[in-house]
């Protein structure tokens, strides 16, 4: 005997329909009582360009972050540009020119303030010339230097009588600066 023949010989007991339709009874009854809701699909953009809700925020925020970008990129350039300044300012042939240029000026400052104040003793020296007047340019200014007796009509901050240089500066714009300076007066040590 095989295994179907033993299957079909096989008899229900009476209970045992009665156990299956209480199961299904059950299963039926649990799965109606639950109680099923649902609500409409409905879509909506995340963004605020498309569905309009909190656009101008969106915009502020789009806005912001571009001038962000900008002042970013424009940060770099600039401390590219500096850096690269600050390294043509440190080469050897720049601190060389920056250190002629300053002795060549002290150089020239020295001359002129000696010009200026030197007093001359015939008694001493009978080929010693003092200078009352002279003007030279520098870099596009004029400066000129006249030594005269004061007069206090037409100057100001000297004594009257007293020997003065009036030194002017003319800049390449035409401002003009003028200097009153003291000869002889006060002493050091």
């Amino acid at each position: 005997m095989n295994i179907i023949d033993k299957i079909l010989q096989y008899k229900f007991h009476r209970t045992t329909p009665v156990i299956i339709l209480c199961v299904l009874i059950v299963i039926l009854l649990s799965i109606l009582s639950t109680e099923t809701r649902a609500d409409e699909l409905t879509h909506n953009f995340k963004s605020p360009s498309f569905n309009g809700q909190g656009i101008s925020a969106h915009y502020l925020t789009i806005e912001n972050q571009q001038k962000s970008r900008t002042d970013a990129i424009q940060e770099k350039i600039d401390s590219a540009i500096l850096a690269a300044a600050r390294e043509e300012d440190n080469t050897v042939m720049a601190k060389f020119m920056r250190n002629l240029e300053s002795r060549i000026y002290a150089q020239l400052s020295k001359q002129l303030v000696e010009n200026l104040f030197k007093q001359c003793d015939l008694m001493v020296d009978p080929t010693c010339t003092q200078a009352t007047f002279g003007s030279f340019a520098l870099e596009g200014n004029t400066v000129s230097y006249l030594k005269t007796t004061c007069d206090t009509d037409s100057m100001s901050g000297c004594v009257l009588g007293e020997e003065v240089i009036i030194l002017t500066v003319v800049a390449d714009d035409g401002t003009e600066t003028i200097i009153t300076i003291p000869v002889g007066n006060g002493t050091f040590g």
